[in-house]
């Protein structure tokens, strides 16, 4: 039997998954977990327990003395368990992505670095430091900006300014975002770079002895103009011309040589403009939350499934199109105290609609980005035509209404109040 040692994070989407998918491969998971199991449930037989993924040099240490017989295959589940995973794989002697490159494509710094010195389409940019007078400072770019955290994802530590005043905020509100997330953020500071107008597309790949498969390129129909960023839905197939979505992936290709991506899943987010294609950024993982389950239909099997089987060396399906598939993930309308979803049966009853799952837990704490990294939940569609999978899940998420108990140390006033899935206001 085949031993995957799999990294799994404690608030990881997609954990079971994983999990699910290496019991139809039947292949042996060790655990090395981000947690203590007195504090999250138990995955997996006999875990490695506590493990400090955002130390990866230390947390190698650890993991090494208790694997016992080695695996033949190391695989982070999300970002924070990347750069620990290829340290495993060098000094285990097995076949994955260089050290380097993950921690390249991890920083949103030394990725700008990187486009640039390429020549491929990059914004202007600066790094700015975390000295606290660096706020009050005008930015040498022409408004507007956009403030980034350095190793944040999922629209978590993103802020547009379009003024000095509203510049000096972002900095000082995304310094403390950082702050709270990276251990290093003292010493990593931030990205200041222009805004790049255009709409945002995703690419979901595998890159195999260094080749990209383009496995789906997905259209993110609703504008990403700010102020902060947060993801709803993504549609594929994209409704872009091939000769646009060829580009996207020679752009995304060329990239990936100049990382040092060789191999194992790649997402990459672009916009795209008159001028082309410009890489927001590249992640030597798969799409994040729930998303992968609406490629499916389109691999034969779950995306966890084949990301196993690149990895084990294993037959890897064709990938088909004939069907249009999307996913929405749920928006945060606003911080607060989720108690529970209501009218789920509704949204279900939607044409097209396959799936819903709510993944807010009663009495969890949520906020939208910047500072939230999470959603309420996912919508899943599939039709014949990219236009009626958009529709579908635009009218299911209206169907849908969240209870959340606004957070009293905002406002003390505040009550309970059910919010429309598709609005803050409450009813």
């Amino acid at each position: 039997m085949k031993r995957v040692l799999l990294l799994l994070p404690a608030a990881g989407y997609r954990n079971a998954d994983f999990l699910a998918a290496a019991k139809t491969l039947d292949v042996e998971i060790i655990c090395a977990a981000n947690y203590c199991h007195q504090l999250a449930p138990l995955w997996g037989m006999s875990p490695i327990r506590s493990v400090p993924f955002d130390q990866p040099e230390a947390a190698v240490k650890q993991v090494l003395a208790a694997l016992g017989r080695k695996p033949d295959a190391v695989l982070a589940v999300d970002d924070a368990g990347l750069e620990l995973a290829a340290l495993l794989r060098e000094r285990l002697h097995l076949p994955g992505n260089p050290p380097e490159a993950v921690r390249l494509t991890r920083d949103k710094l030394a990725f700008r670095f990187l486009l640039h010195r390429s020549g491929l389409n990059c914004p202007a940019f600066y790094h700015l430091d975390s000295d606290d007078r660096a706020a009050t400072l005008r930015p040498p770019l022409q408004f507007p900006v956009v403030v980034k955290a350095r190793r944040l994802s999922a629209s978590r530590g993103v802020i547009r300014a379009d003024t000095p005043q509203a510049f000096t905020q972002a900095v000082r509100w995304m310094h403390g975002i950082q702050v709270k997330a990276d251990r290093d953020a003292a010493r990593l500071g931030l990205v200041v770079e222009g805004f790049i107008p255009g709409r945002e597309y995703a690419l979901e790949g595998l890159l195999q002895d260094g080749r990209l498969r383009v496995l789906a390129l997905f259209d993110k129909p609703d504008p990403m103009d700010g102020p902060y960023f947060e993801e709803t839905l993504y549609v594929t197939p994209s409704r872009l011309p091939q000769q646009r979505q060829d580009e996207i992936a020679q752009t995304t290709q060329r990239a990936c040589d100049l990382a040092g991506l060789i191999s194992g899943p790649v997402h990459a987010e672009m916009r795209v403009n008159e001028q082309g294609a410009w890489l927001l950024e590249i992640a030597a993982r798969s799409i994040g939350g729930l998303c992968g389950r609406m490629l499916r239909h389109a691999l034969g099997m779950s995306l966890e499934e084949l990301i196993l089987r690149h990895a084990l060396d294993r037959p890897l399906p064709l990938t088909r199109h004939d069907q249009a598939t999307g996913v929405m993930m749920i928006p945060v309308p606003g911080r607060g105290i989720f108690q529970r979803a209501h009218n789920l049966d509704g949204a279900l009853q939607v044409a097209h609609i396959s799936d819903i799952q709510i993944t807010a837990s009663a009495g969890q704490v949520i906020a939208p980005p910047p500072e939230g990294a999470g959603y309420l939940g996912f919508i899943f569609a599939h039709a014949t035509s990219p236009e009626a999978v958009e529709s579908s899940l635009r009218e299911a998420h209206q169907h849908l209404a969240f209870e959340i108990q606004a957070d009293i140390s905002i406002n003390p006033e505040s009550v309970a109040a059910v919010l429309p899935g598709a609005s803050a206001k409450s009813q």
